[in-house]
Order: structure tokens, then sequence, then C-alpha cells
């Protein structure tokens, strides 16, 4: 049998094969969220949801090359129109709900959708966005008809590999968010990496069940997860959200073999008391990245089932994934395996130069074999010249800083633009922001690099408290609490030299922080007097 050439043509092979089988599990928890049927969706039924959505498209003129936007959460409905628009050579926009009126309107406009289908209460959003550009494009709900779009288009019955499939939106921690623009080849290779890949990874074909609650407009849903299970006949489950106080009985109610994660969740479902039943589920493994490097070992013997670290990017797709799949794993060291045969990469220092072993330096990948981009984002949309930075040299510039053992395992260390240098000595800024978290008062921190004219950097901590001090003899207190915090679990470098108390941190829609408009946050900071100069805290100690 021909292997499929679009994802819409993995949905029908899937289905052709396995009619029957449940393709979604739709938990009763997030049907009474979305005000929606609870149950399971076969393969079957699927298919026959998009072909009727095909056609009503048909009807309004989408065709080869148009996207269209899609604001529809986590629900089964996000599946019949993406499944539905690939078939017609068609891209898709997934919109962040979050998003608010700038960012919507840059995303409308810098995308160019030609439509888009949301949610009835965001309608007015969406054609608001679009009208900021001078555009009116049709904006319907998920059931409603589409009307005739004013560029019509006949579909793409060539529509293969190298089509486009779908444009997702990169966080934009440092800037504006740049739209990856991502092929069917990205989609298809990104299951086919998941269902082969193997050692602890293991999918048993029509047998797996999937439970994630991360967005489905992130890659690590919409194509790891999703494809994952399309292309193995498995079940997938997808919660509207991470709900801790009820994440277990999920889990088993979906009978999840498999779970994703984000590195927040563990330490919640940590903090929850002990319970006989913390056993009781099926869960073979769970798949994710961030976890705590201290709690790792402990939630697996806790919760009986390995947590797999694995390190991928937007950008890389499946056409680069490294993942601790095999043992010996090194829990407890932030490792994330040791790159496959099918990857080739360096790490580097600032002058391009490799890093000795152990030696933290940016990360640099690109597949191995003629075609060194295979499976990565086709580019930056309209804007060639990020693109060609990112593959400087032939490599891909990831941004993360790692480092490498003598037996070729790689270590996360952190992004390459937050890391601080003081006194020779790099400093993880999450490293740092994940010990403030965990002091009783701090709702929320960041820090950065803060100029120092002896150490080159000084640690500055924005925190929100979660009561904020109410004049500086309690400002003064709190941060030396913090401090005192900080230096009972860091090296002394690493602990806070300078803490502001605010309001709020600069974060992205999607709740990451910005680093570069922190930057400039700190360096204004550095003026105001209620900032609390924590550095004669800190001195070697033996």
């Amino acid at each position: 049998m021909a292997e499929p050439t679009t994802v819409h043509a993995a949905l029908r092979a899937t289905a052709g094969r396995h009619p029957d089988r449940p393709f979604l599990c739709v938990l009763p928890e997030t049907a009474a969220i979305y005000g929606i049927a609870a149950g399971e969706i076969p393969y079957a039924a699927m298919l026959a949801g998009v072909e009727a959505q095909e056609a009503a498209y048909r009807r309004a003129g989408i065709g080869a090359g148009h996207r269209v936007g899609l604001l529809l959460e986590n629900r089964p409905a996000f599946f019949r129109h993406w499944f539905a628009l690939n078939a017609l050579g068609a891209s898709v926009v997934p919109i962040n709900p979050d998003l608010r009126s700038a960012e919507l309107e840059y995303l409308v406009g810098h995308s160019e959708m030609c439509a888009a289908v949301v949610l009835p209460n965001r309608i007015a959003d969406i054609v608001a966005a679009a009208a900021a550009n001078g555009r009116a494009i049709p904006v319907v709900g998920p059931d409603e008809a589409l009307p005739p779009v004013t560029d019509p288009r006949e579909p793409d019955a060539a529509a293969g590999r190298d089509t486009e499939c779908a444009l997702l939106y990169t966080s934009g921690t440092t800037g504006k968010p740049k739209g990856c623009v991502l092929t069917n080849t990205y989609y298809l290779n990104s299951g086919r990496w998941y269902a082969t890949v193997g050692g602890l990874v293991q999918l048993r074909p029509g047998v797996e069940r999937m439970l994630t609650p991360l967005p489905l407009f992130h890659m690590n849903a919409m194509a790891t997860s999703t494809m994952a299970m399309l292309m193995s006949g498995g079940c997938l489950t997808v919660l509207d959200r991470f709900h801790p106080k009820t994440w277990w009985a999920s889990v088993r109610e979906a009978q999840a073999t498999i779970v994703h994660y984000l590195g927040v969740m563990p330490p919640m479902l940590m903090g929850a008391p002990e319970q006989p039943s913390d056993r009781d589920h099926h869960v073979v493994f769970g798949f994710g990245a961030g976890v705590d490097a201290k709690l790792h070992g402990a939630f697996e013997k806790r919760f009986g089932f390995p947590l797999i670290e694995a390190w991928a990017m937007t950008e890389t797709g499946g056409g680069v994934v490294v993942v601790a799949n095999e043992e010996p794993r090194r829990l407890g060291m932030a490792c994330f395996g040791r790159p496959d045969a099918d990857t080739e990469y360096r790490i580097v220092r600032d002058d391009g130069s490799d890093c000795a072993v152990e030696e933290p330096g940016e990360l640099l990948v690109r597949r191995a074999g003629p075609d060194p981009r295979h499976g990565f984002f086709r580019e930056y949309l309209k804007d060639p010249q990020a693109t060609e930075e990112a593959w400087a040299g032939g490599w891909f510039h990831t941004g993360d800083v790692v480092r490498r053992d003598a037996e070729g395992f790689l270590y996360f260390v952190d992004r390459k633009k937050n890391v601080i240098r003081r006194s020779g000595e790099n400093i993880a800024a999450v490293e740092v922001e994940s010990v403030l978290l965990q002091h009783p008062q701090v709702a929320a921190a960041a820090c950065a690099a803060a100029p120092d004219a002896v150490r080159g950097d000084e640690v500055f901590a924005c925190i929100v408290a979660r009561t904020k001090p109410a004049d500086a003899a309690a400002r003064q207190a709190l941060a030396a609490d913090i401090v005192t915090h900080c230096l009972g679990r860091l090296a002394y470098y690493k602990a806070p030299g300078y803490v502001a108390f605010l309001d709020a941190l600069p974060v992205t829609a999607t709740q990451k922080i910005q680093r570069g408009t922190l930057k400039q946050v700190v360096l204004d900071l550095l003026q105001d007097p209620d900032v609390v100069d924590t550095r004669p805290m800190k001195s070697r100690r033996s």
C-alpha cells in the first residue's frame, strides 16, 4: 500500500483499515465545559464528517493555497475542519484563544487568511482584526456554512508532501511571532517518528490511548499527538486544559496508556497528598519536556511510569527529535537523551567553534542524509532573512544551550538568550526562577541579567508576590527572605543580586516570559529606588 502524502490521505487510509476503531474520545468533563457531546468518535465517522465539510468548503470556493484561521480550542470540530481543508490543498492557521486585539490584528494580517472558523463569541474579534488590516473576510462558527470567499480557487488535485498544511506561530518571546510554514511532510514525519522510535516509547498499533491537555494550536498536540494516533490507529483524548484536581480521574476514564505533559504538571501532581489509587491507571509512559530534575525520579516512583523527556521545536518537527527513550535516562540531570542516526548535531561557542565535552554551548541540528531540512519547517512566512539566519552555515540554530557528556548524552541548560554570565559562571535563568517559585510568597518570577561593572552580569529577579509588600521595610524583609531561600538551594552566585516586586510580568499570550521585553524592564528598574539591592547577601561559602 502506498504511503499517504497528505494528512487527509492518512486519515482516509486508517479509516479504511479500521473504520470502527475510536479516533477521538471526548470525556464528560470536557464535553460539559465545551457544551458538546461526550463519547468516542470512530475513524469512519470522523472521515464522513470531514468529507461533508470538504464539500461545503468547495462550494465556498476554498482551494489551493488558501489559508483559513481556526479558533476552536481543543474541540473535535478542529480536526473536522483541518482535515477537510487539507483535502483541498488549503492550509490552516490555528489561533490561540487567549490572543486579544493587537495580537489578532497581527496574526490575521500577517497570515493573509481568506476566512476563519471560530467560536461564536469570538467572531466579532476576528472580524475587527481583519477590518484593522483593511480587509473583510467571512468569519463563521464551526457548524455554519462559509459564504463564498472573494478569491475562489480550485482544489489542488496535486496536493502532496510539499503542500502547506498549516501555519503555526512561535510564541514570540523575543519579538513579533514568526509564522512557521509546515508541510504535509512535516506532519506525516512527526507521526511516523513517534510510531517507530521504539525503546521506552513503544506504540502498539490500534491499542494505544493517548491523553493530552496541551493546546491544538501548538505542534506537540497538533503534530506529535494527533499524527501518532492517526498513523497507528490509536485513540486520542484531548482535554480542554490541564486540571490538576481531576487529572487522574481523566486518565482513568480515558483508559489512557500514554499521557503528554509539560514541566509545570509534575510539581502540581506531586503536591497533592499521596493516595492508595496513585498507581490505579493503565499508563505505560508519559512524554514531554521540562520536568523538574529534582522531582523526576520521585514522580516515577510514586505513580509507577516513566516520564520520557524529549527535545524538539516547532521548527524541527519530526525532522530532528532527541528523546531519552533508552536506559539509562540519567534521571535528575535534565538529560533529554542521545541523538539518533537521523540526526546530525553540533554544540558551539559564540564564535561558532565546537565546544568540548561538558562545555555548554548552542545546539545546532540538521537531518542526516541528502536533505538536511527534511521534516523541518519550510520557512518563516515573509521573512527569508530570518529563515536563512536560522539555517546559517547549513545548520539550524536552535537557540538552546546544552552540554554533551563523554557518552554523547545531551543535557539542557537554558535558552541561549536566558543565560546570565556572572564572573565567568553561566547561570540559567530558568533554574533560578524554579527555585524562586518554591518560595511561599512568590506567585510568579522572571530573571534576567543586570549589567555589573565588576562581574559582567548580576542576577536580577522580577517577582510578583502573593501579597505585595506595603512599604520599603516590608520590601527589604521579603527580598531578604527570598534570597535566603535561594542561598539555601543554589550556589551563592546564582541567587538574585537585585529584587523588584512587580504587579505583573511581561508574558506572551501563551504565558511564556517575553525575554526581550524583560531585559529592557530590568534596565529601567535599575534606576528605581524601590528595587532592593541584595548583593551584600551574596558571598562565597566554604
